[in-house]
């Protein structure tokens, strides 16, 4: 699922309560749903990174994993050292909005039907309704432009010093973002500032969006993790997000749905 893959197994497989990750497009959400556990990406800058090697820092974000949600909050706590606040019910019905993004064609049927499956079983508890979402395609472009330009320029030394040690794709990624104009990476961020100032209107009427938290299930072999498009949004616009296992897809695997919020105050 990503660079904190070891992190979600390890959780998954008991071998410890709880877990480190960090998301630069995808790599909180993305393993914690393939491995069949709670995955958390707070707002972005909400734990500190110092000692985490950059990435791309306009993007990388400290997330955790564990297999109950209020374990979240125990690391939450520990790490910031804030108050631990027990979950509790909702005080009013929560609004619910069904995100079906962009991307929503390149889920695979048992994703899509998680996404809708959870959103009925919500209509007990909360209002649910369909919601277009401005900004979130922008954001998705976005992502994609910053963290290439910055992983370049990040990865700059082992490039120069140590390309033959590096994978194939990481390489890639750093050839891509070289050829990166630093005009290109500007607009990028710029049309993510103008993304979030747009996708927070998506929450005076909603307080939490549920969208899938991968396209499927995890794909077979170490050839590649998985395709991060439905986390590289909510990533670029810095929100939280939070991934919960809700199914089995059709080869026995985890299935998990993502809700993503707007930023903490």
């Amino acid at each position: 699922g990503g660079s904190s893959s070891g992190s979600a197994a390890a959780v998954a497989d008991w071998m410890v309560p709880l877990a480190l990750g960090t998301q630069t497009a995808g790599s909180v959400i993305r393993p914690a749903a393939f491995c069949g556990i709670v995955g958390f990406k707070p707002t972005y800058g909400r734990l500190n990174l110092t000692g985490v090697k950059p990435f791309a820092p306009s993007l990388d974000t400290l997330g955790c994993f564990a297999r109950d949600v209020g374990d979240v909050e125990l690391l939450r706590s520990a790490l910031t050292g804030a108050a631990y606040q027990p979950l509790r019910p909702p005080a009013a019905r929560v609004r619910v909005g069904v995100y079906r993004a962009r991307e929503w064609s390149s889920a695979q049927l048992p994703a899509q039907q998680a996404v809708l499956d959870v959103a009925e079983h919500l209509l007990r508890e909360a209002d649910v309704r369909d919601v277009d979402v401005p900004g979130a395609d922008a954001a998705t472009d976005a992502q994609a432009i910053v963290m290439a330009f910055e992983a370049a320029h990040s990865l700059g030394y082992e490039y120069r010093t140590h390309r033959g040690a590096l994978s194939v794709r990481l390489v890639e990624l750093i050839e891509t973002g070289l050829r990166v104009r630093y005009a290109d990476y500007v607009a990028a961020q710029q049309a993510a500032a103008s993304a979030r100032m747009a996708f927070r209107a998506a929450f005076d009427a909603h307080d939490v969006l549920l969208t899938p938290s991968a396209p499927g299930e995890a794909p077979a072999g170490l050839d590649a993790t998985g395709d991060p498009i439905f986390n590289r949004g909510a990533t670029m616009l810095g929100v939280p997000a939070i991934t919960l296992p809700v199914g089995i897809g059709r080869h026995e695997l985890p299935i998990g749905v993502q809700l993503i919020g707007v930023w903490d105050r």
